[in-house]
């Protein structure tokens, strides 16, 4: 192994020295769950090469309403994200962040995990809203 190759190891003393709370998913060596204060749920994968963090927001209903929730979602990507951004995965609404495992460091994967904790909390009522019409 390469000199400064990071590993999930080196994950979980992130999340440690970042005081979140998080559990291993017992089945699945290298992927975590971390609750956010808004009941929402962080799934974080450390999948080599990448460090993948993804929340499931809420479902598509395949209606015409659906063009004001995409054309918002577009919007957020490129007004209000840096590192995450929001898809569609599946019929469901997904905000998902991929980081270099290799490089990976404590500011970035704070910076990573702040950024979906304050979209979830200021963005979610909003789609909600869009989401209903």
């Amino acid at each position: 192994m390469l000199a400064g190759m990071r590993t999930a190891k080196d994950v979980e003393a992130y999340l440690t020295r970042l005081n979140r709370t998080f559990h291993e998913v017992e089945t699945e060596h290298g992927t975590y769950i971390i609750p956010t204060s808004g009941g929402t749920q962080i799934a974080l994968r450390v999948d080599p090469p990448l460090v993948i963090a993804r929340v499931n927001v809420g479902d598509v209903t395949k209606t015409e309403a659906d063009l004001a929730l995409f054309r918002r979602l577009l919007q957020l990507n490129t007004q209000s994200l840096v590192h995450a951004s929001y898809g569609i995965d599946d019929n469901r609404i997904v905000l998902s962040a991929a980081l270099e495992l290799e490089n990976l460091d404590f500011n970035e994967l704070e910076a990573t995990l702040d950024e979906i904790d304050i979209a979830l909390a200021q963005q979610l009522p909003e789609l909600a809203g869009l989401a209903k019409k």
